[in-house]
């Protein structure tokens, strides 16, 4: 199948269709350069429809949410994104605590209609930029909390496009882990377990955090969120403090100077400042601690030859 049949099928499934996009305009990080064609997911059946297709034409696919934790390539991406946001974004409750959300729906909206609904449990997500599919995926936390101390059920399709049902004890979470970094699945919708609560304690709570964000992480600036993983027993930040690292600068990318955990994007940073400075801060920390720090950002290359 080629570009144009597969843009036929994407309209024919009522899925808005932008050709030649900048990718800097679909991720945090601000980077990354044209991918011919982005469809904009609206259902489950569209998503697996458009994954069949793309593998019977073998053509190069990816999932983009709110792009909020990768690094996309300055040459772009050679392939279809298949973006999941707020034509997919649909949130329901199908019990007294029990949510179940589409995976293009942002944390935020979904943070908020638990705040409306008197919900507690999801507090520690309210300020995380990102999706409900990327947050399953990676098991996002903060603050004490995770993903996996909500999640019941998750829906998602294989690489055949069929539709796959996953409980709670076969999601593998686990520090930014999920079964499905393995086994290719992409997420549709989440089930996730709330609690009754007072509605003012809640918004304390997340306007707590959300200050505490602001105060402590470099928000003014495009970034991924933390950049490196936690190691056992250390904090990432503070080991490349240590090894006095804050402020480094390669091209526009720096070591934040606010957190030494994130690198942030200064206004002009390509993918390969990101990468060479990321490369800078490992083998500095692993050098002066002996700890590795493994990156916590996706890199994507731009073709699947990229080394």
């Amino acid at each position: 199948m080629n570009t144009e049949k597969l843009c036929l099928l994407a309209n024919q499934l009522g899925c808005e269709v932008i050709r030649n996009g900048m990718l800097r305009d679909f991720t945090t990080f601000k980077v990354g350069g044209e991918c011919p064609l982005i469809i904009a997911i609206n259902s489950e059946e569209s998503l697996s429809r458009l994954i069949c297709a793309c593998a019977d034409g073998g053509m190069r696919y990816m999932v983009l949410g709110k792009g909020s934790n990768m690094l996309c390539d300055d040459k772009g991406f050679d392939g279809v994104i298949l973006l999941m946001g707020s034509a997919f974004s649909q949130i329901e409750m199908i019990g007294d605590c029990l949510v179940r959300v589409n995976a293009g729906c942002s944390l935020m909206k979904l943070c908020r209609f638990a705040l409306d609904n008197s919900l507690t449990g999801l507090e520690f997500a309210y300020g995380i930029p990102g999706t409900v599919g990327g947050a399953v995926y990676m098991n996002a936390g903060a603050y004490g909390g995770e993903i996996k101390d909500i999640a019941e059920v998750v829906y998602a399709v294989d690489g055949s496009g069929r539709s796959r049902e996953f409980k709670r004890d076969e999601l593998g979470l686990s520090y930014r882990g999920s079964v499905f970094q393995k086994n290719g699945c992409i997420i549709t919708s989440a089930v996730f377990r709330l609690e009754k609560g007072d509605r003012e304690q809640i918004s304390a709570k997340m306007e707590q955090l959300m200050s505490r964000r602001r105060e402590k992480q470099p928000l003014e600036f495009p970034n991924a969120g933390s950049t490196f993983k936690r190691p056992a027993g250390q904090f990432a930040g503070k080991l490349i403090q240590d090894c006095g690292l804050r402020g480094l600068t390669v091209g526009g990318a720096q070591v934040s100077k606010k957190h030494c955990g994130f690198v942030i994007n200064t206004g002009n940073a390509t993918s390969e400042d990101i990468k060479t400075l990321i490369k800078q801060v490992q083998d500095t920390v692993l050098e002066k601690t002996g700890f590795f720090l493994e990156c916590e950002v996706r890199i994507i290359p731009y073709s699947d030859t990229n080394t």
